[in-house]
């Protein structure tokens, strides 16, 4: 008796951590900018699509790795886009756009793409393709430098 409590407090203890695991807090678009205008920071865009397939592996694989968890949270406001949602709308710099136009004004035409703006919201560049979490981290810190001559 006393060995299925040990086992099913260890189970239970476990499950909490699992369920527990930190996450990337991701966000609106235009909840990033208004974060950014109280607390510059750079913006990472998530610009994904429902049937993609290196979309849904970034987001089981690389966006659940603890390192990139961190170093997301740490460094940008991140954001979810979906390229073909045409339903839901916001306002950016005095225009309305839906995701998917937003996708487009910033010449998105791959998926996965992970686009980065800096903080004065002017310029942007784009990191492409699918990534394990090493990669991807090296990858946007490589970006930082050369687009934005930023060291991480």
């Amino acid at each position: 008796m006393k060995k299925m409590k040990f086992i099913a407090l260890v189970f239970l203890g476990l499950t909490l951590s699992l369920t527990t695991q930190a996450q990337i807090k991701w966000m609106k678009f235009e909840e990033a900018v208004a974060m950014n205008a109280k607390n510059p920071k750079m913006i990472l865009v998530d610009v994904y699509t429902d049937w993609c397939g290196w979309c849904k592996k970034m987001d089981a694989e690389t966006f659940t790795d603890p390192k990139v968890v961190d170093y997301i949270s740490k460094n940008f406001y991140a954001v979810k886009m979906n390229a073909e949602d045409t339903q839901r709308t916001f306002e950016f710099m005095g225009k309305t756009y839906n995701e998917a136009q937003m996708a487009a004004a910033m010449r998105v035409n791959s998926y996965p793409n992970f686009v980065l703006i800096e903080p004065k919201l002017q310029n942007i560049a784009q990191l492409p393709g699918y990534r394990q979490p090493e990669q991807f981290i090296s990858g946007l810190n490589e970006l930082l430098e050369k687009a934005f001559r930023i060291k991480p």
